[in-house]
């Protein structure tokens, strides 16, 4: 009978040299082309630890995107705490989801490892689960669906669903930008604004108190 191998904490310095290393290769060799052997070396630590640590390559890049979609995870609860907190007034409502989605997207789809999480995600898919089996891929949308929650509670919004109030949402500003332009990097792109503010306005438009 085959048993499921206990893998190892470890230590978090061996761990992120682990994660590091694996990222670069995966990035620049490619998922098939990079061995356990290269990325220990690039590590500075012995095969055998990465298999402790990892049980295998495709463990091992499914930890990658995960680590790296946890810091997007963390940039967007960063930027909802800085733009849409504290709000009491309706007329402040407009301005603050533009803010939020403006920061979105410049300073998060412009970044390194946004661009890094697309790369392989896009180049490497058939060695990663399904994105309906990685919860990481929705805790964004999730993040998002509870601050607008929030906004309800406190009357600036009617929010009856949060998760589809936070899809709505998501679709009118950067899913439009994405449709129309290919992209949604405002850094990028200076026509994405007008279209993130249109977005809003239509998303304020159905989401307003009656």
């Amino acid at each position: 009978m085959q048993t499921t191998k206990t893998l190892r904490e470890g230590s978090p310095h061996k761990r992120a040299a682990i994660l590091a290393a694996a990222r670069e290769l995966f990035l620049t060799d490619g998922f098939d082309r990079s061995s356990i052997g290269a990325i220990a070396a690039k590590a500075g630590v012995s095969t055998r630890t990465v298999y402790d640590y990892f049980g295998d390559k495709q463990t091992l890049l499914r930890a990658v995107v995960e680590a790296i979609g946890q810091s997007l995870v963390t940039a967007v609860q960063h930027t909802l705490d800085a733009t849409l907190t504290g709000l009491t007034r309706p007329d402040e409502l407009e301005d603050a989801l533009v803010a939020f989605a403006m920061r979105i997207a410049t300073d998060m789809l412009d970044s390194a490892e946004y661009a890094t999480l697309q790369r392989l995600v896009v180049t490497e898919s058939g060695h990663l689960p399904d994105r309906a089996d990685q919860p990481i891929s929705y805790a964004p949308d999730e993040a998002l669906g509870e601050r607008l929650a929030a906004l309800g509670r406190a009357g600036l919004l009617s929010v009856p669903d949060a998760r589809l109030a936070a899809d709505h949402f998501i679709a009118l500003t950067f899913g439009v930008a994405l449709s129309r332009l290919g992209s949604a990097n405002a850094a990028e792109d200076t026509r994405v604004r007008p279209l993130i503010e249109e977005g809003v306005r239509t998303f304020l438009r159905a989401y307003r108190p009656t």
